[in-house]
């Protein structure tokens, strides 16, 4: 598989059977389900239509995938979803910060919980993959960090006293200098600082137990900040692309916390599907970075979506939110190396096509 190639031109394995995408008619995993039919593949959706994601039933769902209306969470709906299925891609999940620890219970049990009874139900049926996992880079915490006295140093979570007096960059907890945030690789340490972050690292390990005690072929995905057509829009579980968006539709300029300097990598969510289907036809186990390999500033995409739309320019505002990160970003050289990925989406191009795209209700 060479880098850059997209879906439609994978030569797929003789299999039989459909692929199961779970959450196929959210954000990613309609997305998903997209890529998967334009390489030829019959695909099977379960989903819930959480209230919290949908606030109506979405229209762009591809009729030609079958679609079993339920939860992952309920077996005898997991089981009728996973009959016959040659492969699976689990997008199904509550997303956001999770912050607010009043939805603690409700982060772990569509997450943990679901995926739990997913892989239940798929050992008692014998299934041996390819399992494709969405995680998210939030399960790093913090990003790679290097002091020019101590090399590679993990930062603790920031203080509310440092945020509050402006000082957002982490220092070196052993000398106080500044730090340099570098690319973070698959084999960082895992340090979750927010309840959505906790259930994700849950679920890797769930599947990485699933795949010792089956031999299923597992890969997890850790996705970055994807943003595209079809985000949902004016909920706190959407996506800072998404909020920024929707301020923008409003007439009013978008709110940048901290400095707007914090870095991220922003891919686009045609490029996550295309991992998704190079990483089920690869069948090849372990944990990859799913980003663009190009470092932004939150302030930079605020602006490129700004200039997109014509709208009033980001408003920098110092606030800053528990649980967040400053700054991290990835390597994904792994991905290329072992599925053949690289992302082909241009940015500024994309940020033009979000600025009119239509988003979810």
């Amino acid at each position: 598989m060479t880098s850059g190639t997209r879906p439609d031109a994978i030569a797929w394995p003789i299999v039989s059977g459909p692929i199961l995408v779970t959450g196929g008619a959210g954000f990613i995993g309609s997305h998903v389900v997209d890529a998967l039919l334009a390489a030829g593949r019959e695909v099977r959706v379960v989903d819930t239509f959480l209230a919290a994601a949908h606030r109506e039933r979405p229209d762009y769902l591809d009729p030609r995938a079958e679609l079993i209306e339920g939860d992952v969470r309920d077996p005898d709906v997991v089981a009728r979803a996973v009959e016959g299925v040659s492969a699976v891609s689990h997008q199904a999940a509550m997303v956001g910060l999770g912050v607010d620890l009043g939805d603690i219970a409700d982060y772990v049990s569509h997450n943990d919980l679901g995926t739990a009874v997913l892989l239940g139900v798929l050992a008692a049926s014998g299934f041996a993959g390819p399992f494709v996992l969405a995680s998210s880079m939030v399960v790093y915490g913090e990003g790679r960090y290097r002091c020019t006295e101590h090399g590679g140093v993990a930062p603790p979570p920031r203080s509310a006293e440092d945020l509050d007096a402006g000082r957002f960059e982490p220092p070196c907890p052993r000398c106080g200098r500044a730090l340099m945030a570098m690319a973070v690789p698959e084999d960082a340490p895992l340090d979750p600082r927010n309840v959505y972050a906790a259930t994700k690292v849950a679920q890797e390990h769930l599947c990485a137990a699933f795949a010792r005690e089956t031999g299923a072929t597992v890969t997890a995905l850790r996705y970055h900040n994807v943003y595209g057509p079809r985000m949902p829009r004016d909920t706190p579980y959407a996506g800072v692309a998404s909020i920024f968006r929707s301020a923008l539709a409003a007439g009013r300029a978008p709110r940048v916390f901290e400095d707007g300097a914090q870095r991220r990598d922003f891919i686009h969510v045609r490029d996550v599907a295309a991992a998704n289907v190079l990483a089920l036809e690869a069948d090849s186990p372990g944990v990859f970075n799913v980003a663009s390999g190009t470092p932004r500033t939150v302030g930079e995409m605020a602006d490129s979506l700004a200039r997109a739309i014509e709208g009033p320019a980001p408003e920098v505002t110092g606030e800053w939110r528990a649980g967040d990160v400053r700054h991290v970003f990835a390597s994904p050289k792994r991905a290329a190396t072992v599925l053949g990925f690289r992302a082909d989406e241009d940015f500024e191009a994309g940020m033009r096509e979000f600025a009119t795209a239509e988003l979810r209700a």
